[in-house]
């Protein structure tokens, strides 16, 4: 193609949707990570077991929590059924799901202390986007933004999106989510996988739960005199 001439303008940049470039931007994962959502996901299992008559073991489905709905469905239901029970459980989600689910421990605190150093908190999680919302809303934790159905390396995008350099999760996919986005990967073994799994997985940070987030973050930041061995105090034994 001839180059341009100087004589004939530039066509206009179309309008960028992407959000603007933020200099802390810290993602979250949800389930088991910032909400203890086990007892309210057994009891949706156990009312989907219920209506359907197809016996589910709700206990041995929450001892899993973080990949897709769609994973834990195959495994009690046939392939041509899993869209429409993923669909039924969906629905029926919010009524038994939210009122039972508390936050973790340091939740909260954790979201603010991104705040209280200038910074974005965003939620990217595996669940329906709408019912982690609820979560949220009912929970009083107010993230910049929520972006739902993405798992492992999935999350990348958004965190890609949203310019994320530091990922918090508490499994070896939010690991993979992170590593895939560039990001700092920092976990917490609050899920199914302890933290010698996800050190294996190739975490950068293992800390005891979120109530060690604020103190790492803002010697990570450069917010503390103490930065040289903010990891290694924060790790718990394993």
């Amino acid at each position: 193609m001839a180059a341009m001439s100087s004589e004939t303008p530039a066509p206009p940049a179309a309008p960028s949707t992407a959000p603007a470039a933020h200099p802390l931007t810290v993602g979250f994962d949800l389930d088991m990570t910032l909400i203890d959502s086990r007892p309210g996901i057994r009891a949706v299992y156990r009312a989907l077991s219920a209506e359907t008559g197809t016996f589910i073991d709700a206990d041995a489905a929450v001892s899993r929590l973080g990949p897709p709905l769609a994973e834990e469905l195959a495994l009690w239901f046939p392939p041509s059924e899993i869209a429409a029970m993923a669909d039924r459980f969906r629905a029926i989600y919010p009524a038994y799901a939210i009122a039972p689910t508390p936050a973790l421990p340091g939740a909260r605190e954790a979201v603010e202390a991104v705040r209280a150093l200038g910074g974005r908190a965003i939620v990217v999680t595996a669940k329906y986007e709408p019912n982690a919302r609820l979560h949220l809303e009912h929970l009083g934790i107010v993230p910049d933004a929520v972006v739902g159905g993405l798992w492992a390396e999935g999350k990348a995008r958004a965190l890609r999106e949203y310019g994320a350099r530091i990922y918090v999760g508490d499994h070896v996919g939010d690991v993979r989510g992170a590593r895939a986005a560039g990001a700092l990967s920092v976990t917490v073994p609050t899920g199914p996988c302890p933290g010698a799994e996800l050190r294996a997985a190739g975490a950068d940070v293992v800390l005891a739960d979120l109530t060690a987030l604020p103190q790492w973050l803002a010697a990570h930041t450069g917010h503390s005199a103490h930065t040289g061995r903010q990891e290694e105090q924060a790790e718990p034994e394993v």
